[in-house]
């Protein structure tokens, strides 16, 4: 069972997300904190195995709560899901430093969320996983160029190069373009731990770096662009937002077509 801690001054969301995920066979809401105070307290006494976290709260706020939860000297530190309104690259790039694992744009689908518990709080610290040696699709001639026409899409897609997350995107285009297979859960298991080995980071900060980075170009950068690329339009307005694999895959499919059209 895991269980699921909840800190947010919305008691109503509170209310809505406690009932939904302890409707769900394998999770249990060990507590609902209002504020930042009292969602230390609740981390210390309950030792939930996931933080659902808001960043605006009364007397501490959520980057004050990652600031000081290692002061509860944990046996096991809980993994950390962020809710924000805002896609600030600033604000993501600071909570990632403090450990948080995962952000999610308000209004959000809770299924999604449910799915992302489930990821983080059975994903344990490793080293990366070796690389098969068989790539699942033939390798494509870095004669082509690929760095710059991938470079090339980033730009159209209106990403600015000085996000943390357009490295990691631009990297995992290129090792999906080369033959790993983002089936089967090997995004997490393999792309996001290479990058996180490669750039001196966790492969939640991969993942969360990554997001925050298309949904800040959904929201100021090309949306045509990537409604276009996704498919994903108006779903997105419902939190449907498209995942990073699905952005990943489609980019890199790009990518092929321009090779073999050169």
């Amino acid at each position: 069972m895991i269980k699921v801690l909840i800190a947010d001054n919305n008691m109503p969301l509170c209310a809505s997300l406690s009932d939904f995920l302890n409707g769900l066979p394998d999770m249990e809401v060990v507590g609902c904190a209002y504020d930042g105070e009292e969602a230390l307290e609740l981390i210390a006494k309950t030792q939930p195995d996931v933080v659902i976290l808001d960043i605006t709260m009364p007397r501490l706020d959520g980057m004050a709560v990652l600031e000081r939860l290692p002061d509860l000297k944990l046996e096991r530190r809980p993994r950390i899901i962020v809710l924000t309104a805002l896609a600030r690259e600033d604000i993501a790039k600071r909570f990632t430093e403090l450990g948080a694992d995962y952000f999610l744009l308000k209004p959000f689908d809770l299924q999604l969320l449910a799915e992302r518990i489930r990821q983080f709080a059975n994903e344990r610290p490793a080293e990366p996983a070796p690389v098969a040696p068989a790539p699942a699709r033939p390798p494509v001639s870095r004669t082509h160029n690929l760095e710059a026409m991938v470079t090339r899409l980033l730009h159209e897609m209106g990403m600015p190069a000085h996000f943390k997350g357009y490295q990691y995107l631009r990297d995992a285009v290129l090792m999906a373009v080369e033959g790993t297979d983002l089936v089967g859960g090997s995004l997490s298991k393999e792309v996001y731990p290479r990058l996180a080995s490669k750039y001196n980071a966790t492969p939640g900060g991969v993942e969360a770096a990554i997001r925050n980075a298309l949904i800040a170009c959904w929201e100021n950068g090309n949306r045509a662009f990537l409604e276009q690329l996704t498919g994903q339009s108006g779903r997105t307005r419902k939190g449907r937002f498209p995942t990073n694999s699905m952005v990943i895959a489609q980019l890199a499919d790009q990518l092929r077509m321009q090779v073999r059209a050169s």
